[in-house]
């Protein structure tokens, strides 16, 4: 902008991208230097020839650069740099495998006094930033009269267009501002934004001359379509990037920069609302009221589950919403009057509001689910025949009954052989069924004509097997009570060859 260049256009880019070549050029060539004092960075003779091909590549992506863009001198001064890099690099290797870097650099470019933050174009011309301890501070672009001066206008126009913008927070209909003169002045956000494209292909330009990634906010505006942002990722790859980040202006309740409006801007702005949190708009400040609860209906339907876990019995309660949603827990053990009893009613209160509050059951199955304390082992539940503990239990209980099986399955409480079948599939199941209970009334036939016309053949006697004899084939042995494992006998008892229980023998 202070050189009368719009960010996104060939010139600016071009502009971009040989500035970014001298610093990353000029920083490896320094870390060539290094390296004959002190050796290259550990591991660098391991792929020696890669990493001076690294070096190549950045330089010969100097030459992609339009020269006819670009002052003489500053080309001049990174195409000399990357040549000084590569053939220092040959000689003594390189100090660092990276040297560069575009950071997120928003505090440090306020301490700075720099109107924008790395390779972002600036936010709006007036801004207004919210503070961390309250209150908030209008951030002003210091560079418009440097690019105003340098596209030739006098300093009475200079004066008169700046007084403008500090009025109507826009400089759009300023006076004396020539038409094509306004993408200069194109920012992030605001009724003169930068396309998100221009966004990215400005990444684009630079990213040959870093080592790193870039980081970098990809501004949209507030009706970008979920198909747009796709496109958008599929382009940065498609142009090279590392990374990429994208905001949709307004999705947040708050966000910290927001442009500045006129005084007398009365345009109601939306507020959002979600079961968890709600806002209220105050003098024009969104205002956070904190969660809020959705009780349950005074007449409400329940499951009661009985469980058993080792030698422990209990029982849970799960209050439903109208639609079929969890919304309280009730717990009742055994042992009531120990600290295990009070433990599991805190529990319980704890979920209830939980759930009541907007806390996803996903969540906190995902926290308790694999919790491990006494009592644990075999439960007397044939869909989860081991827990860990009785919260173990429970959460995977709830996850059985009341996620989807995407849910589940992202979990790892569900696999693909679990997956409902739709009509489709029921229909064709049922076919195939069909089909094979023709073919085994059919078999005993076929099996006795064969038998008629084939020779008499002697059964070989049963051989004994060694794990016959260990009992590890016996199928009425009992479960391990501690990790749920087939137990084998040994001699009138039974031991696990898992985790060394015993049913009673020593």
């Amino acid at each position: 902008m202070a050189q009368g260049l719009p960010y996104d256009s060939d010139e600016g880019r071009a502009q971009a991208a040989a500035i970014t070549a001298l610093l990353t050029g000029q920083a490896y060539a320094t870390s060539a230097k290094m390296a004959q004092k002190v050796g290259p960075f550990t591991g660098f003779h391991k792929d020696r020839e890669g990493m001076i091909n690294v070096l190549k590549m950045h330089r010969e992506a100097v030459s992609d650069i339009d020269a006819s863009l670009v002052s003489e001198e500053l080309l001049s001064a990174a195409a000399t740099a990357w040549d000084e890099a590569v053939e220092q690099g040959e000689l003594h290797g390189v100090r660092n495998s990276q040297a560069s870097v575009l950071a997120p650099t928003g505090t440090i470019g306020l301490m700075m006094d720099c109107d924008t933050t790395g390779i972002e174009p600036d936010l709006g011309l007036v801004k207004v930033k919210k503070l961390v301890g309250g209150g908030t501070m209008h951030i002003v672009n210091q560079t418009v009269p440097r690019a105003l001066k340098a596209l030739g206008y006098t300093k009475d126009q200079v004066d008169a267009i700046v007084a403008y913008i500090d009025t109507e927070k826009t400089i759009i209909g300023a006076p004396a501002l020539k038409a094509e003169h306004l993408n200069v002045f194109a920012c992030s956000m605001g009724d003169n934004s930068i396309h998100y494209l221009g966004h990215v292909k400005m990444m684009a330009a630079v990213q040959p001359f870093i080592s790193g990634a870039i980081s970098k906010t990809v501004n949209m505006p507030e009706e970008a379509t979920i198909e747009e942002v796709e496109q958008l990722h599929i382009d940065s790859w498609k142009m090279g990037l590392k990374a990429v980040a994208i905001y949709r202006d307004n999705c947040k309740v708050a966000q910290p920069l927001s442009m500045a409006k006129k005084d007398d801007d009365k345009k109601d702005e939306p507020v959002a609302t979600t079961p968890v949190a709600a806002a209220e708009a105050v003098n024009g400040h969104v205002i956070v009221r904190g969660a809020v609860r959705r009780k349950l209906p005074r007449v409400r339907n329940s499951k009661t589950y009985k469980f058993q876990i080792a030698d422990l019995e209990g029982y849970f309660t799960v209050g439903e919403y109208e639609d079929g949603a969890p919304g309280e827990l009730f717990l009742s053990v055994s042992k009531q009057g120990s600290t295990l009893s009070g433990l599991m009613d805190s529990f319980a209160i704890s979920v209830s509001h939980g759930l009541q509050y907007g806390v996803p059951l996903k969540s906190y199955v995902k926290t308790l689910r694999g919790t491990s304390f006494a009592p644990s082992g075999i439960t007397d539940d044939s869909d989860i025949r081991t827990a860990s503990s009785i919260t173990d239990y429970i959460v995977r209980r709830l996850a059985l009954d009341y996620l989807s099986f995407d849910d589940r399955l992202e979990l790892g409480l569900a696999s693909f052989e679990d997956m409902p079948l739709d009509d489709q599939q029921v229909s064709l199941l049922e076919t195939e069924q069909t089909t094979d209970d023709v073919a085994d009334a059919e078999k005993p036939a076929k099996e006795h004509q064969a038998a008629e016309k084939s020779p008499a053949v002697s059964e070989a006697p049963a051989v004994a097997t060694a794990d016959a004899k260990l009992g590890s084939g016996d199928s009425t042995a009992p479960l391990c009570y501690n990790c749920g494992n087939q137990t084998q006998r040994a001699g009138s008892c039974y031991v696990c060859s898992s985790c060394g229980s015993t049913t009673g023998c020593s």
